[in-house]
């Protein structure tokens, strides 16, 4: 089964897949898929997190493909003359928000162990549809449309991204016109031929150099950051709840510490006896969201660089005293950063985070799975087009300030060679040693939120994955902010009575994907209504 957020990158994949490829070899082809008929999302230059599990051994491995900050960062790289941050929307369009990409190597990394095809087979599918040209989808028409009203569109994405014929260039290719992207095909033929090397040296990484070069306000990577990058093989981060195993990414992604947390906290309570239509079961929801998300974004950051108190986060008795703060009938008037465990001062958090993200999942013949998230931050990433994709912009993944008011440092403060701390939370989980469902979403910070808002609907609630995935999406980092369009409004009135304080805005902004294995062994998939996605199984 594939489970992704575009139809023909689900067929990519199952065409792999059908070719006798593994689940890693059918991740290669749907990513090289996303990154060309949902470039808003990811690509190959960006980022991802990837978790495998190994049917065979029964091992997990966790592959990390992070930007790293260039060289030349500095801590104040995002602040303006007077000392002060610099407008988001600003930083985002400069060369100083491209990061090393990391998503190829990443890739190489997992093929060279899991991978059952010749590296170069993966990669067809995009190459030939770059050629012949896709049809741009709603979606794709409407985010063009966005970032144009925005002006958000530098010269190269503007004229790749805009009908032709037109002298101001501002007006989206339509809904079913066929875009072609010849120097995309071009590229990942070099990638097919000479692996990742071919990426990270050479012509296509001079592009991406001369493309974080341009203006405005150049940025400082060089040839030498793309040649010294090197992906991670970590172990994952797991954590027991109830009767399974959750399994996710350690930092520099907070996305497994954080969806650990917050099921943490809920353990103490009976979720299943209140089920997804109380006020009570989302209340618990929005306070053990309020509890993590403070401790994640005082704590987590790049632990190569900085010291992160894993084990003391996802700490059972640290979690009990956290859900001893939460009552049943009022909403914490003020949420803190707790002290696990282990934890050293850190200063208060100054991190805007902004959904541009893909999920997928693939489970492949002999039971092996992928749950890979991948990025290139903001809408079109850094919106700089270069050999047919576009540049991250996960350098604004930092903190602007490196200290908080009070001169303490901020964990997640820029500095060179460091990755920025990412949500993203790929995820799979086990009963009896055995797979259950694996599951993720775009989405920004709110990831953590969309991720456990599924695992409770289908381990605490008995829902299927699609129905957990249709429930209405409710964020509690800081404010609530919940999905108007499917949320009660009756609970919204309720909750409001116990004291949560809920701000206008969309809180659905997800596309969450998973597949689950149901009792008798067949697969169900869950693709996201809210994007484009199908999940589809093949015998």
């Amino acid at each position: 089964m594939v489970a992704a957020a575009s139809p023909l990158a689900v067929e990519a994949g199952l065409e792999v897949l059908r070719a006798g490829g593994s689940a890693v070899d059918a991740a290669v082809a749907v990513q090289a898929v996303l990154g060309l008929v949902e470039p808003q999302s990811s690509g190959i230059g960006g980022g991802a997190f990837l978790v495998h599990y190994d049917a065979r051994t029964g091992d997990v491995i966790t592959f990390d493909g992070r930007e790293v900050a260039p060289q030349g960062a500095t801590p104040g790289m995002f602040l303006d003359e007077a000392g002060k941050p610099l407008p988001f929307p600003v930083a985002v369009r400069s060369g100083r928000a491209v990061g090393v990409p990391g998503a190829v190597a990443m890739l190489e990394m997992a093929h060279r162990e899991f991978g059952r095809l010749p590296w170069s087979r993966p990669w067809q599918p995009a190459i030939r549809l770059a050629e012949r040209g896709f049809a741009v989808s709603p979606r794709l028409n409407e985010l063009i449309g966005s970032a144009l009203s925005r002006d958000a569109l530098l010269p190269a994405a503007r004229a790749y991204l805009t009908a032709e014929g037109r002298a101001d260039g501002r007006t989206p290719h339509p809904v079913g016109a066929i875009l072609r992207n010849p120097a995309y095909s071009d590229t990942l033929r070099r990638i097919a031929r000479g692996g990742a090397r071919a990426f990270y040296e050479g012509p296509v990484a001079q592009a991406v150099v001369d493309g974080a070069a341009a203006a405005p306000m150049p940025g400082s990577l060089t040839l030498a950051d793309l040649a010294a990058y090197r992906p991670n093989r970590l172990e994952p981060v797991c954590g027991g709840y109830r009767a399974y195993l959750v399994c996710g990414m350690r930092p520099p992604s907070s996305g497994g510490i954080a969806v650990l947390s917050v099921l943490g906290i809920l353990e103490n309570f009976d979720m299943a006896s209140m089920g997804p239509g109380t006020v009570a079961g989302w209340h618990h929801f929005i306070e053990a969201q309020r509890l993590a998300y403070a401790d994640r974004d005082r704590y987590v950051a790049d632990d190569r660089l900085v010291a992160v108190p894993l084990a003391g986060l996802i700490d059972k008795a640290y979690l009990r005293t956290r859900a001893a703060l939460v009552s049943p009938s009022r909403a914490m008037p003020k949420v803190e950063a707790g002290v696990p465990p282990g934890a050293p001062a850190r200063g208060r958090d100054a991190t805007a985070e902004v959904p541009g993200t893909s999920h997928f999942v693939v489970v492949d013949r002999a039971g092996d799975v992928v749950s890979m998230t991948t990025t290139v931050e903001s809408l079109f990433g850094s919106q700089r087009f270069v050999a047919g994709f576009f540049l991250n912009n996960q350098m604004t993944d930092f903190s602007f300030r490196p200290v908080d008011e009070r001169g303490e440092a901020i964990a997640n403060a820029v500095a060179p060679g460091k990755k920025p701390r990412s949500s993203m939370s790929p995820t799979i989980v086990f009963r009896d040693g055995a797979f259950e469902m694996a599951v993720g979403s775009p989405g920004g910070n709110a990831i953590i939120a969309y991720v456990t808002k599924v695992l409770v609907g289908v381990l605490d609630w008995g829902l299927t994955p699609q129905q957990a995935v249709e429930l209405p999406n409710v964020i509690a980092r800081g404010p609530v902010v919940a999905e108007s369009s499917r949320i009660d409004p009756a609970l919204v009135a309720s909750l409001t009575q116990l004291g949560h304080v809920f701000r206008d805005g969309r809180g659905e902004g997800s596309g969450l994907h998973a597949v689950r294995v149901t009792r008798e062994g067949r697969l169900e998939g869950a693709a996201d209504p809210r994007r484009e996605g199908r999940a589809i199984a093949i015998r």
